[in-house]
């Protein structure tokens, strides 16, 4: 069956160390007929050389030999596959602590989140995290997926004493945003993976293959607000295009036009789009996502990290406030000076102030902090050198989010999330 045209699902799975999110992924492969036999060949002999009396399909994701060794994830990786139904982009990230930041760049673009607790151990601080994190991205979809089952003698009110947790933290925290369903699984032995559990008749829901391919993907490149970012400015130095003025980037969110009015910020001149084109190629419009080149009607000035607007209103100025996720070892801090990267968009900022962080058993906020530490996620005032042409992120994801990079090493330092 020809799935070409079909929506593609991504995916971010997350949850703690050893919770099972390779053997799981491993167990989709496997059961959906996703594995080509050469591969299948080389982690049947991997097993028997680990002792194994099963295949260990863990290996099909651990695919270095520094993380086969030590038993360990420790990046994110993006797993294809498919259906008859619909494609599939998993990122599998990592579950230990220091690379939170990780589980963040995997959910960034993702319609799903799948997040493992091993059904020993219950919820436990990064799954906790991992929750608010789905919340804090705006993930419309979380599947819980209490793995392991067979290692608690497929424990009907077990599972159920897990969901009611997971339940009470989402409702205490307001953790809105998201539609959460509950799933019990082993992945070790295909229970509820593809096909139903005959191990735990108790349960009546849909397998985790059917809850996937049930899921909606709202394409909503054309409602949101238009967001066009340039990148370059094209003015050929030729006599045959003296006069060529193009402005060239990727769309960012909604559709541009011919004959549509925009604005261009932060100078707030308006004019025309009169041309729309794709290399050489003249078109109607450009959606979310492509890459094109707009001509206007008139001759205005506009430059990269510029920004053409079309409808809705833009929080922008220099003074943001916004949700950070912080990824270094060293503290934020109020004072300290960092670059601010919002699409090609670059500009300096100094931190104002620390309003508060989320403290990762309650998830309710702390306020009267001094400093953010490595994974701590909480609230933040900044004020930039110029214009930060920004949505809120809870409006428009497209356009919400930047990176915090020290001046100094280069390193990225916190995702954030403009307010």
């Amino acid at each position: 069956m020809d799935i070409s045209n079909k929506q593609v699902l991504r995916i971010a799975t997350a949850g703690s160390v050893d919770d099972g999110k390779s053997t799981l992924i491993g167990r989709l492969l496997f059961d959906t007929k996703s594995i080509t036999s050469d591969k299948l060949l080389a982690i049947e002999k991997s097993s028997r050389r680990k002792g194994l009396d099963y295949i260990d399909l863990s290996l099909l994701t651990d695919g270095l030999v520094a993380e086969r060794e030590q038993g360990i994830t420790i990046d994110v990786a993006h797993i294809y596959f498919a259906t008859k139904s619909r494609k599939y982009i998993i990122a599998d990230t990592p579950g230990h602590i220091e690379y939170t930041r990780n589980m963040v760049t995997g959910a960034s673009n993702a319609d799903a989140s799948l997040i493992l607790i091993d059904a020993r151990n219950g919820l436990v601080e990064q799954t906790r995290r991992h929750l608010y994190i789905a919340h804090l991205l705006r993930v419309p979809k979380v599947v819980v997926c209490i793995n392991k089952m067979d290692l608690v003698g497929y424990d009907h009110a077990r599972f159920k004493s897990i969901v009611y947790e997971v339940k009470a933290l989402v409702t205490s925290a307001s953790l809105a945003g998201f539609d959460i369903s509950f799933l019990p699984i082993s992945s070790l032995y295909g229970e509820n993976i593809v096909e139903g559990s005959q191990e735990m008749p108790w349960y009546l829901g849909n397998s985790l293959i059917e809850v996937l391919e049930a899921i909606e993907v709202k394409v909503q490149q054309r409602e949101l607000p238009s967001r066009f970012p340039v990148q370059y400015v094209i003015r050929p130095k030729t006599q045959k295009y003296h006069d060529y003025r193009g402005y060239a980037g990727k769309v960012a969110s909604g559709v541009f036009k011919v004959g549509d009015m925009v604005t261009v910020l932060p100078s707030g001149a308006v004019s025309e789009i009169c041309a729309v084109q794709k290399y050489r190629t003249e078109l109607n419009e450009a959606i979310a996502g492509e890459s094109v080149s707009v001509l206007l009607k008139d001759d205005i000035g506009a430059s990269r990290g510029d920004m053409l607007v079309k409808e809705g209103s833009i929080n922008f100025g220099n003074e943001i406030t916004s949700d950070v996720c912080w990824m270094d070892s060293n503290p934020l801090v109020a004072g300290k000076t960092y670059k601010l990267q919002h699409g090609v968009s670059e500009s300096r900022v100094k931190v104002l102030g620390l309003n508060h962080k989320v403290n990762t058993e309650s998830l309710l906020v702390e306020s009267g902090i001094s400093d953010f530490q490595l994974n701590d996620i909480g609230e933040v005032v900044l004020r930039s050198s110029k214009p930060v042409l920004a949505d809120s992120y809870w409006q428009n994801r497209n356009n919400g989010a930047f990176i915090l990079i020290d001046e100094f090493t280069n390193n990225t330092v916190g995702v954030g999330f403009v307010a």
